[in-house]
């Protein structure tokens, strides 16, 4: 059987955890910051954890993480 391609645009978005679970940056960090509230942009700082009903389709694009 060949290898599997990783999907290289899925490769630069999620990170695989220890656990084998998969997190990525949140969006909407980036500018236009001064109208977002600071509870806001301090949750946006921490690392979102893929759902577990598309973390299958995830792992398929990344077979080997």
């Amino acid at each position: 059987m060949p290898k599997l391609k990783t999907k290289k645009a899925a490769a630069k978005r999620f990170k695989a955890t220890a656990t084998g679970k998969f997190k990525y940056p949140r969006a909407n960090r980036q500018h236009i910051l001064g109208k977002k509230s600071p509870k806001r942009k301090m949750t946006l700082r921490k690392a979102g954890v893929v759902d577990k009903t598309n973390e299958a389709a995830v792992r398929k694009m990344m077979p080997y993480a």
